[in-house]
């Protein structure tokens, strides 16, 4: 076994079950992927740390890869079936739009860094994911065009409600991510029925801020 690969046993082992998650089949795309092919060359030994990864590279404006463990809690929290349409906001290099598609054959991507978004379909590409589209869009904008979906999974946190992406849901879909909306950050489930939105909190977390997801400062005079 090649030291990525117990890296990444030993992240699901050691970081992902641990954190109660169960579902075998996300489990085992986590296995699947190679974490470190999508990330710098300069930070692969970082892959699998318990950490958000900054994969921006040349001075970009920071961009990451979610923690595993908080990815993957998120990620049982949407209930993925096979055959869902997904949506995967601000997916940066696309790491997490390689696992969801272990999941569902059916997965959109956006980026608002047209760099990294490039990045990803190369990434992807590489690594037998070539179905996913992968889109250069703000993460608030979500993909109109390709809505409704079944699931929207924010690949870091929101300081606003995203309505936009709330409209991009079929009736019962959901968008899972982490909600800076109040203090301490929770990550949420935001399901659609009959055009009510119902938000339900699963647990305390912390991630960093989508580009275009963060609260515009108010000017006081």
């Amino acid at each position: 076994m090649s030291g990525f690969s117990t890296a990444r046993q030993k992240m699901v082992d050691g970081q992902v079950r641990p954190s109660d998650v169960t579902d075998a089949r996300i489990l085992d795309a986590m296995l699947l992927v190679p974490r470190e092919a999508f990330v710098p060359a300069d930070k692969q030994a970082l892959a699998y740390l318990d950490l958000d990864l900054d994969v921006a590279e040349g001075g970009a404006a920071k961009r990451c890869l979610i923690a595993p463990a908080l990815f993957a809690k998120l990620l049982q929290a949407a209930e993925i079936k096979d055959g869902d349409r997904v949506l995967v906001v601000g997916c940066a290099t696309g790491y997490a739009a390689a696992v969801v598609a272990r999941l569902t054959p059916h997965v959109v991507a956006t980026e608002s860094d047209s760099a990294l978004a490039a990045k990803a379909g190369t990434v992807l590409a590489q690594q037998g994911c070539g179905q996913v589209s992968i889109k250069t869009a703000a993460a608030a904008d979500g993909e109109a065009t390709s809505a409704p979906f079944d699931v929207i999974v924010l690949n870091g946190a929101t300081e606003i409600p995203p309505k936009a992406l709330y409209e991009q849901l079929k009736d019962g879909g959901r968008l899972v991510g982490v909600f800076a909306t109040s203090q301490p950050q929770r990550a949420t489930v935001v399901t659609r029925s009959h055009g009510d939105f119902g938000h339900r909190t699963l647990f305390d977390a912390a991630a960093p801020v989508l580009p275009g997801l963060a609260q515009v400062p108010s000017f006081v005079f």
